[in-house]
């Protein structure tokens, strides 16, 4: 007789103390039923015990071991099997590969039940996608973050394990997303199955609603940030930009408006408005107001409908600049001054006395509790030619980081030929400055200080004839440009609504006025390393080629001139842009951040 097959998954052992158990054993736990004059299961007489048949004993206990088993692979993890009773290891029977058991898992669907085709909902004009019921996110194709919403879309796939997924290349005009995942189920007694799909995702062009407001009124807007500066030049502007796209500030703007002494920045949102306030409290240092206008209200469910305005104000002092400090405020910072020299400007200026190499910094809020204006700008440098550099001497003095004092001997560009002026003056700049180099400088003997602080100061007080602020390469970036050198790189810009009013000789002039301005701040570019750390610098690809045959290679004399490393640019504006908004931008707040400030309720 055939034995039954093993469906528990028993070993040997177990499977001979089935079938070799003493007889006396097996009657008492295998007795048959009462029957009248007949037994229910075949018997033998052997002496004084009744035996059960071997067959129906075997066959009994194989079917309890078939639900037994039925059960612990029912509720036992595909990695711990059910052990055997007598064996002392848990011992793993490989699956079985009949061809019956194979052409069952092949016919096995793991992928039933998980959508195979979605749709997402995107604004084409703010390129950000919608996650439901009402946030919009920005995502780029094929990255990270947008194949982490397209797996959230998909429903039914947290019934089964996910173990890749990537993306399948479609046309970008073709609106169709399309992700290749990869996925794990247990079937068949504990059989690991894998399969791969493929889900399509349909993209749908849908226009948000700060998006929808814009398009059907520009005007309408609910915050307004207005940047201010009272000074006569836009170079802190045009620094400012760098820093806003370098971090991605412009993403949320609904429209940008120049202007004349500073920008207008729109919003949708009363946060948006309130994260640029935060971003250029931590850059510049500012003072901030703020104010609203009641535009609705809802008597029913007393609600208000407000327009928010942010004034921020930045503090009217620029790099290389001097200023006379108040006496109050010299007396507080060790008895330094009066006249000092801005060095530095970031959320707080430096103050460097350019004759004892003192320096000191100051935020906003010290600054408005006394505060003072400029007394020279860039405005008003003379050039100068350096006849003699001696650096000071005596313990070290006058050294500081970069900086080193020394006492100068210096006369006028304007003045060779005609005389014989010759001015002496101590300066900070000893490890820039040699014989021979041209400085640019405020010469304060011809300048017209009139500043009531001044006469606080203690009788006798002289300020010095000149004070050198840079060295100067106006003349060798003269000769560089006359042989058709010009810059390989060029900055990203935001694009400024610009106020055409005052007729065409304003217009002109203010373009003049701007020009000047971004060839300055792009000399400070070059000159300033720790400016040029703070910008995003971009290859010019389609710069002109030098005209000459020597492929703009300078002289021996114009070697000096300051230039952006190669190294340091950057090869594309639209990889760039992304990738500081993928860093800066994440889950937006979409509705709720803007009904958190156009919604109020009354107390």
């Amino acid at each position: 007789m055939g034995i039954p097959p093993n469906p528990a998954g028993m070993c040997v052992d177990c499977i001979r103390s089935q079938v070799r158990r003493p007889a006396a054993e097996i009657s008492k736990r295998a007795s048959p039923p009462k029957t009248h004059g007949r037994a229910t299961h075949p018997t033998r007489e052997t002496g004084d015990e009744r035996v059960l048949s071997f067959s129906s004993v075997l066959r009994s206990r194989c079917e309890r071991a078939r639900d037994c088993a039925s059960f612990f692979l029912a509720s036992c993890p595909p990695s711990r099997p059910p052990d055997c009773p007598r064996s002392p290891r848990l011992t793993t029977h490989p699956l079985d590969t009949s061809h019956e058991n194979i052409r069952h898992v092949s016919q096995v669907d793991i992928t039933e039940g998980i959508q195979k085709q979605c749709t997402v909902l995107y604004c084409k004009e703010c390129q950000r996608y919608l996650q439901p019921p009402k946030h919009w996110i920005r995502a780029d194709l094929e990255s990270k973050e947008l194949l982490t919403f397209c797996i959230k879309r998909i429903k039914g796939l947290n019934k089964v394990k996910l173990v890749d997924a990537g993306f399948i290349w479609t046309e970008p005009h073709s609106k169709r997303l399309k992700t290749k995942l990869t996925i794990q189920k247990e079937v068949l007694n504990g059989a690991i199955l894998q399969q791969t799909f493929v889900t399509e995702f349909v993209v749908e062009w849908h226009m948000c609603d700060a998006c929808s407001r814009a398009a059907a009124n520009s005007d309408q807007w609910t915050a307004c940030v207005q940047v201010r500066q009272k000074v006569e030049h836009k170079r802190t502007f045009l620094f400012l930009e760098q820093l806003i796209l370098k971090h991605g500030m412009e993403a949320n703007t609904i429209g940008i408006k120049s202007q004349p002494d500073g920008l207008d920045f729109y919003y949708g949102s009363r946060s948006h408005g309130l994260k640029m306030v935060d971003f250029l409290q931590n850059v510049v240092p500012v003072r901030a107001r703020h104010d609203k206008q009641l535009v609705s209200h809802n008597a029913n469910d007393n609600t208000y409908n407000y327009q928010y305005t942010f004034m921020v104000e930045i503090v009217p002092i620029c790099k290389e600049d001097i200023v006379v400090l108040p006496f109050k405020v010299s007396q507080g910072m060790g008895g330094v001054g009066p006249l000092m020299l801005v060095t530095r400007v970031g959320s707080s200026f430096q103050l460097t006395d350019p004759h004892t190499m003192k320096q000191n910094w100051m935020d906003a809020a010290q600054y408005y509790r006394l505060p003072y204006r400029s007394v020279g700008t860039a405005k008003m440098f003379v050039e100068y030619v350096v006849l003699d550099i001696e650096p000071v001497r005596g313990a070290g003095r006058g050294q500081s980081g970069k900086w080193l004092l020394a006492d100068v001997q210096v006369a006028r560009v304007s003045d060779f030929g005609v005389n014989d002026n010759i001015m002496s003056a101590r300066t900070h700049l000893g490890h820039h400055l040699q014989a021979g180099d041209t400085a640019m400088g405020y010469d304060l003997a011809s300048l017209q200080i009139v500043d009531p602080e001044l006469e606080k100061y203690r009788r006798g007080l002289a300020l010095p004839d000149v004070l050198l602020v840079k060295k100067s390469y106006q003349e060798k970036r003269r000769r560089r440009r006359a042989k058709g050198v010009n810059r390989q790189w060029k900055l990203q810009r935001l694009d400024v609504a610009e106020d055409d009013v005052g007729g065409h000789k304003a217009v002109a002039r203010e373009a003049e006025r701007a020009a000047m301005d971004e060839e300055l701040f792009m000399q400070e570019l070059e000159e300033d390393e720790e400016t040029r750390a703070q910008v995003q610098i971009f290859r010019d690809d389609a710069a002109g080629r030098p005209e000459n045959g020597d492929g703009g290679d300078a002289t021996d004399d114009d070697d000096d001139v300051p230039e952006v490393p190669i190294e340091s640019l950057l090869d594309g504006l639209s990889l760039a842009r992304g990738a500081a908004r993928h860093q800066h931008e994440q889950h937006d707040d979409g509705e709720d951040d803007e009904n958190d400030g156009d919604h109020e309720m009354m107390d």
